[in-house]
């Protein structure tokens, strides 16, 4: 038997937002956290074996304030980038477009990800061609 509709929901009125008056004020800088690439974590770090003695806090600041570009990050952030600092370079030295990203890649089936490496390359160099998504959508099957 076929049902009836439900009625429709009952919203509230909207409130009225009340007059403001005009500021000269600026509005505040960014201060949201931002996700640094690896290139933006091994400069932090290297600035960090430039510098032994300055704290992770003063570190933090200093990037906080660059004028060329500013690097938004807390002190835990950056504590847990020092942890994980061998595998940040080791990223960096095994894949050199990491250097742009913000995490790493990660290949569940490196035999596949070999072949298609060695697939692009054999395209590349036999037939100058370059591999595109339909192209390897097509080789998949």
């Amino acid at each position: 038997k076929p049902r009836d509709k439900p009625a429709p929901y009952q919203r509230k009125p909207k409130k009225d937002k009340p007059n403001a008056s005009k500021t000269s004020a600026k509005p505040a800088q960014q201060t949201t956290r931002q996700n640094l690439t690896l290139s933006d974590w091994l400069t932090v770090l290297k600035y960090m074996d430039e510098h032994p003695g300055v704290s992770q806090g003063d570190i933090v600041d200093h990037f906080k304030t660059k004028i060329d570009g500013a690097l938004l990050f807390s002190q835990s952030a950056l504590s847990r980038a020092i942890a994980k600092r061998p595998d940040l370079e080791a990223r960096s030295q095994s894949n050199p477009v990491a250097m742009s990203s913000k995490r790493p890649r990660i290949v569940t089936r490196p035999d596949v990800e070999r072949a298609l490496v060695l697939w692009v390359h054999h395209m590349l160099e036999t037939k100058n061609e370059v591999v595109s998504g339909p192209m390897l959508r097509e080789k998949r099957k």
